[in-house]
């Protein structure tokens, strides 16, 4: 089984750590291909036509220029290039849940979406920020990308991916959320102001808003959350006002 691991935190980062340390008690076929720095809220941005810069830091661990969605294209088109591409890719764990229209803006589901576009498997780690990591966790946390794997069948679907969510402490029950609303970017502060020229900076951090059934309510009471998502955009418009649209005769 070949497991390829991305992030947004950046290659480096515990939680990344923390996802190699469990994949490689499941198989040992491992690549980690990540972002060189922190790329928060990257989304599913790509690099096109300026050059990305690859640097192996490790034998199957890669660092990578661009964005997190650079990462998984950088890994098919040349790391994987003639050679078997992964079974499943598994992005994370991200450093901060990943809720509501985070999974618009989040980099690290960016890697998750990047990968069905391809054609493969893939899940999004989250976990609040300050968690309680313990020795335990990468064998938990390997036991369920391994369920997970043996369940693929009842969760793979084209364009489709998972977003799991961990609270603090593990082990966690888990359960099925409402896509909640918690928007990061909700204001920003000017640093600078010379007239034509305002310089304007957009803090880290949310609400932590929660209604009854949505990750974050789960989240606060210890609880794990997993939601499949999809990138296909298009909700059928009625067939009345499609024809309204059309020129009269």
């Amino acid at each position: 089984m070949r497991i390829l691991i991305s992030n947004d935190d950046g290659i480096e980062a515990p939680g990344i750590a923390l996802a190699a340390e469990a994949a490689r008690q499941i198989s040992d076929d491992v690549w980690i291909v990540a972002p060189d720095g922190k790329r928060t809220a990257a989304g599913t941005s790509l690099t096109i036509a300026r050059p990305l810069t690859m640097r192996r830091l490790d034998p199957q661990r890669y660092s990578c220029s661009g964005t997190p969605g650079d990462c998984i294209v950088t890994a098919m088109t040349w790391l994987f290039k003639g050679d078997r591409a992964p079974d499943l890719v598994v992005a994370g764990v991200n450093d901060g849940r990943n809720v509501a229209e985070d999974l618009a803006y989040s980099g690290t589901l960016g890697v998750a979406r990047e990968a069905t576009f391809w054609g493969i498997p893939a899940i999004g780690f989250s976990q609040v920020k300050e968690a309680d990591r313990q020795p335990g966790d990468a064998a938990w946390l390997a036991d369920l990308i391994g369920r997970l794997w043996q369940q693929r069948a009842d969760w793979t679907l084209e364009g489709h991916w998972l977003s799991v969510n961990l609270p603090a402490s593990l082990p966690a029950s888990f359960n099925q959320p409402q896509i909640g609303r918690d928007k990061i970017a909700r204001q920003c502060k000017v640093r600078k102001d010379e007239g034509d020229i305002v310089e304007l900076v957009v803090p880290r951090g949310r609400a932590h808003s929660s209604t009854a059934g949505d990750e974050n309510s789960y989240l606060a009471a210890g609880e794990a959350t997993v939601t499949r998502v999809n990138w296909f955009g298009n909700t059928p418009l009625a067939e009345g006002f499609i024809r309204n649209l059309s020129p009269s005769n």
